[in-house]
């Protein structure tokens, strides 16, 4: 065991949720967290192949179900060109003919109807210390309609656009606003996403960024200013998700002190935390 898990002792696993489970862009960044048995997993994916994909590779921490998350209404669930784009938002082929291969991977194939889910009513959700979302704009929804399980909620990792492909899709400034008003702040971002506007090719590789950014995964974390801001138990959680998770050494030490101002670590907790970093595992 990790000398910050030792020392923080939580009562459970940490719980997270993951929203759009399908791996597209790569590991989730709780793979270090489920490879050490530290979190629980309930992760949601519509796309049947997706689906089945994830379920055949689950492990004992893992449970994937198809719920749509959304509003709770009847909606239609536009498959497109490739998985990443399929969204419960409609395409905007304006905007996607701004950037090379948008219009392709864009493409509306076939549609199916779905019944989405509230957040705040799925009960196979008992706790939620970290929510990941990447739903292709649907993110607000799933905010909007999860705020009582978000109220023991810790950190959000959410894709945010900066040029919107879909309609009705919010930006990443009404993201941030919305977020903020939910008690969160910005941390980091865990990628940032540029793309070649159209029809501009470098090098031969029509996927090849220069400046222009499209979109990014951010990641949001409780306020952390006051020790008050948070119970003993969602400053061990959100510990556990900086350190391994991001790799946010100061946002963890940062939850130790405000542990320790509310005695539930040594005071020395913090600096013990940081001067083991460099140490190698027994």
């Amino acid at each position: 065991m990790d000398f910050l898990t030792q020392i923080l002792a939580p009562s459970r696993p940490t719980a997270i949720v993951d929203v759009g489970a399908n791996p597209i862009d790569g590991a989730p960044p709780y793979k270090a967290m489920l490879a050490a048995g530290l979190c629980d997993v309930v992760g949601f994916e519509p796309q049947p192949d997706a689906l089945a994909r994830l379920q055949a590779m689950a492990g004992p921490r893992e449970r994937y179900l198809p719920y749509a998350l959304g509003d709770g209404t009847s909606r239609t669930l536009n498959i497109c060109g490739i998985e990443g784009m399929t969204s419960l938002l409609v395409p905007d082929p304006a905007q996607l003919a701004l950037f090379n291969l948008f219009p392709i991977w864009g493409e509306v194939k076939s549609t199916i109807p779905v019944s989405t889910r509230r957040l705040d009513d799925i009960a196979e959700i008992a706790n939620m210390d970290f929510l990941k979302m990447d739903i292709q704009g649907c993110e607000r929804e799933v905010l909007t309609h999860g705020q009582r399980k978000l109220a023991d909620t810790v950190a959000i990792q959410t894709e945010v656009s900066f040029v919107p492909l879909y309609k009705d899709q919010p930006t990443l400034g009404e993201m941030d606003l919305m977020l903020r008003d939910l008690g969160f702040l910005p941390h980091c971002f865990a990628d940032v996403k540029v793309w070649p506007l159209a029809p501009t090719v470098v090098g031969g590789q029509p996927n090849r960024g220069l400046r222009q950014l499209l979109e990014a995964d951010m990641v949001y974390v409780r306020d952390f200013t006051r020790a008050g801001n948070m119970r003993a138990e969602q400053w061990k959680h959100l510990a556990l998700i900086a350190h391994h998770c991001y790799r946010s050494a100061d946002l963890a030490a940062r939850a130790l002190n405000m542990l320790a101002e509310l005695g539930a670590v040594p005071v020395d907790a913090s600096e013990r935390y940081l001067s083991s970093l460099g140490r190698k595992p027994n």
